[in-house]
């Protein structure tokens, strides 16, 4: 039996969202990330064969028994897609993660001291931004040897000076301010009026770029994986995957599928990181719910 409350529960919980949230964007991002998370997590239980296994008909066409057909050797590409969300998202997520920490942190040193420490910390990341970032990558994961471990640590050297230059921005425009100042008076050390009083206030920004930073980055460790630097075979990696289905360039379907996993995962959470930015925006979040009214 139907609970005629439920339309009203319904209601009641949609109303508790902000507004930006609402917008169809916004719910297909949430959608397909949480879709892939699901998939990355559940890939055991979900992939129809083993993603190394090489007992199907080799350069089957999708059908029955194998939905995105197979590659070359005779390996499931579906399943190798789901095991490739395991080995992709959580890299790329780690990636985001560390670059945030380093210049984050870096740039609001450079922000909150100045002086010889922020002129250092900005004159090595203009040396980063004076580089192409896919050729610095390349060359990094060049020099430190091909595999994913480096491919991480060659992106996280091109991507951190981006998060330092906006931190910092932040941070100057916020310690002039009157609560950091009474802080400074009262006594509190300078990290603690970093941690406690600046960095609070700067945090919004950075996770907008953060969030929109995924899919550059999960791009940025395909790149690499496409041109050899990254993932080695068997290692079901979506780059790694695309690369493979050039040399079977007829048989559409062994690079279709994993380029449309790096597309989905790559919209998903640019469509997340504009509904972060338009809910955190004041401005914005006002003008989605006029027009929304």
């Amino acid at each position: 039996m139907s609970d005629p409350l439920a339309p009203a529960r319904r209601r009641r919980l949609t109303a508790r969202l902000p507004e930006a949230w609402r917008q169809p964007l916004a719910i297909v991002g949430v959608v397909i990330a949480i879709a892939w998370l699901v998939i990355a997590v559940a890939a055991p239980l979900l992939a129809p064969h083993d993603p190394l296994a090489q007992e199907l008909p080799r350069l089957a066409p999708p059908g029955p028994g194998h939905w995105m057909g197979t590659d070359q050797l005779g390996r499931d590409i579906l399943s190798r897609v789901m095991y490739g969300a395991r080995v992709s998202i959580p890299l790329t997520l780690l990636l985001v993660v560390m670059s945030v920490l380093v210049g984050g942190l870096l740039g609001a040193a450079a922000g909150y001291f100045g002086r010889w420490v922020g002129e250092t910390i900005m004159r090595l990341a203009d040396l980063v931004f004076a580089f192409p970032t896919v050729i610095l990558a390349m060359v990094v994961a060049a020099a430190l040897g091909a595999s994913l471990t480096n491919a991480v640590l060659a992106v996280l050297v091109v991507a951190w000076p981006a998060y330092a230059r906006v931190t910092r921005g932040l941070v100057m425009g916020v310690r002039e301010r009157e609560y950091v100042l009474s802080g400074r008076l009262l006594g509190f050390s300078a990290w603690r009026s970093l941690r406690v009083d600046v960095l609070p206030n700067v945090t919004g920004p950075i996770l907008v770029l953060a969030t929109l930073d995924i899919g550059t980055a999960l791009l940025l460790l395909s790149g690499l994986s496409f041109l050899g630097l990254g993932a080695k075979p068997p290692s079901p990696e979506w780059g790694a995957m695309v690369a493979s289905g050039v040399e079977v360039f007829d048989s559409w379907w062994v690079a279709t599928f994993p380029g449309l996993a790096i597309l989905t995962v790559v919209l998903a959470f640019n469509f997340l990181g504009d509904t972060l930015r338009d809910a955190l925006d004041p401005r914005t979040a006002r003008a989605i719910k006029e027009r929304a009214l």
